[in-house]
């Protein structure tokens, strides 16, 4: 059972009381097989030791789990299901890591940056182009904090909806099926209807317990700001990304997503 709830500073007791009984029972496998020699048993016992020796502040500060959607920037048909495993620094401030499930073997796809709207307002506007709004992510339903009560969502997708993201992947398992290859790529978040591959949210509704479709209308009242400018700059036709020297391609056809696997889109236009 996977149980998670959103920072105490955000909620207050009784709401998170609440969220308590929306515990969810779903997992996500990784798509990738690793290369590799299987673990030796002395590999074993340095684990084991160290669960329980030495204490890892960074990481227990992850407690707040996030489900959504990303493509490549400049290619938002080339599109991937990204489990967000977050800590909250203050309440303008967000960071995440990203991987390709929520079972123990997850690859780590990546990092996000989740920032206010205020301080968003204060980059330089090269800077700009590189994050994301996150206002239709809210809106349409398909952000979700699985495992937690819909009213304790509703609340923290209040605080997420007026946020930008900036986000890099580092392993693109949709594509890379063994190891992590070429450059880290930027990713940007769905901004209208439409653009999201309607079986990519349908097979992760199904396997996460979630429904896009109901969130959306319980998060009716939540009215997001303008959009700052300079936010989401690949649909002004900027879009950022790293030169390769390697020469890989991330954005080759992708194999049919299995149904515990995380979910992508299932066709790329040329």
């Amino acid at each position: 059972m996977r149980c998670t709830t959103p920072h105490g500073r955000w909620l207050s007791m009784g709401v998170l009381l609440t969220a308590l009984t929306g515990c969810a029972m779903s997992n996500t496998e990784s798509p990738v097989q690793t290369p590799g020699k299987a673990k030796a048993s002395d590999t074993e016992l340095l684990e084991t030791g160290a669960q329980w020796l030495q204490d890892k502040p960074p990481i227990r500060a992850l407690n707040l789990y996030l489900d959504g959607f990303h493509f490549y920037n400049g290619h938002p048909d080339v599109q991937m299901e990204a489990h967000h495993y977050c800590s909250v620094l203050n309440e303008e401030v967000f960071q995440c890591v990203i991987y390709d499930g929520n079972s123990a073997d997850a690859k780590l796809m990546g990092v996000e940056y989740i920032i206010s709207k205020r301080l968003f307002a204060q980059l330089p506007a090269k800077e700009k182009a590189l994050w994301h709004s996150h206002a239709h992510e809210v809106t349409s339903g398909q952000l979700v904090a699985p495992g937690i009560a819909q009213i304790a969502e509703t609340r923290l997708m209040e605080k997420l909806a007026n946020t930008y993201g900036k986000t890099w992947h580092t392993w693109h398992t949709d594509q890379d099926k063994q190891l992590p290859l070429g450059v880290p790529q930027l990713m940007m978040g769905f901004t209208a209807d439409g653009q999201a591959d309607p079986q990519m949210v349908q097979q992760r509704d199904q396997r996460l317990g979630v429904d896009t479709a109901k969130n959306k209308t319980a998060r009716a009242a939540i009215k997001s700001a303008p959009i700052e400018q300079g936010a989401d700059a690949w649909q002004q036709g900027n879009a950022v990304q790293l030169p390769d020297p390697t020469g890989h391609t991330h954005l080759m056809p992708r194999p049919s997503t299995g149904s515990d696997e995380n979910a992508r889109g299932t066709q790329s236009k040329p």
